[in-house]
């Protein structure tokens, strides 16, 4: 994976690990999905005509059928996200479903897309898996009926995750999708889907837009850069570099659970970042 990549993906991890606790702190389901994603397809507007015009990329059935099916695997993503960040918290939900995905990624890849990494790189994704294992502990043990549902969402969230992962990297690499207005698309996408919901549900839409303005504008604007930055680098390194890669924002939300939502056990999720930060460093080298 080049320095540049590392750049996109690791500007995208602050980015990502940011919305979520945005949207852990709105904690507004179907709705607040709806909300923002309508506001980040109004913000990016301008920006995805711009690249129809002036790039003018080509866009047939097929490009179409990629967007159309990106846009139901994230809206998947979401709605399980939600649902896990209601029962639980940020600093287990978040590593959880993010560790999920990327872990299958690479499998998927070397499987499907015939990718081949270097020992090197493997042993980074390995170690950045066992970061996340310290970092989340031992889900089975957990008493709690509520955590054992957010346990459950985060890891389905998670093969969601796998799932677009490899969707989407076929759509920008193999397909030429324009990572921005590929995102635009699956933003749009997914205000159609949900729009039967929040039609149902306006009076909670309007809750949420009163109550959690600032989060909602916050996610439309971070959610879709950090992923724009990700597809860029799926552009032209392998998705088994990047899926793993991109993790360290698990480093990023623990701290940001642990300290602006008070979640608790520091020492030891830094322990584990510190094993993602060594399996990061891998990863680049790979």
């Amino acid at each position: 994976m080049t320095g540049f990549a590392l750049l996109l993906v690791l500007s995208a991890a602050f980015a990502h690990a940011t919305w979520n606790y945005l949207a852990k702190r709105a904690n507004g389901g179907t709705a607040f999905i709806w909300l923002f994603a309508s506001v980040s397809s109004l913000l990016y507007l301008p920006l995805a005509l711009w690249i129809l015009l002036v790039q003018k990329p080509v866009i047939g059935w097929i490009q179409l059928g990629f967007m159309l099916g990106s846009a139901a695997l994230h809206s998947i993503y979401f709605i399980l996200l939600a649902k896990g960040y209601k029962f639980g918290d940020l600093s287990v939900i978040y590593p959880l479903a993010r560790g999920t995905g990327p872990m299958i990624s690479v499998i998927v890849a070397i499987l499907l897309l015939g990718e081949h990494p270097s020992l090197i790189a493997i042993s980074g994704a390995v170690l950045i898996g066992l970061g996340i294992v310290v970092i989340t502990g031992n889900p089975l043990k957990m008493k709690d009926q509520a955590a054992r549902k957010s346990i459950i969402f985060a890891v389905t969230c998670g093969i969601a995750i796998a799932g677009y992962t490899i969707w989407d990297k076929i759509a920008v690499s193999t397909l030429l999708i324009p990572p921005l207005l590929y995102d635009w698309a699956g933003n749009l996408g997914r205000v159609c889907i949900l729009s039967p919901y929040a039609v149902k549900h306006w009076e909670e839409v309007k809750k949420q837009w009163s109550v959690h303005k600032v989060e909602t504008i916050g996610v439309a604007i971070l959610c879709p850069l950090a992923y724009i930055l990700v597809l860029t680098a799926m552009v032209f390194s392998p998705v088994s570099y990047i899926a793993p890669a991109r993790e360290i924002s698990i480093l990023v939300g623990v701290v940001l659970g642990a300290r602006l939502l008070s979640e608790g056990n520091v020492k030891l999720r830094l322990a584990g970042a510190g094993a993602m930060v060594v399996g990061l460093a891998a990863l680049s080298i790979g």
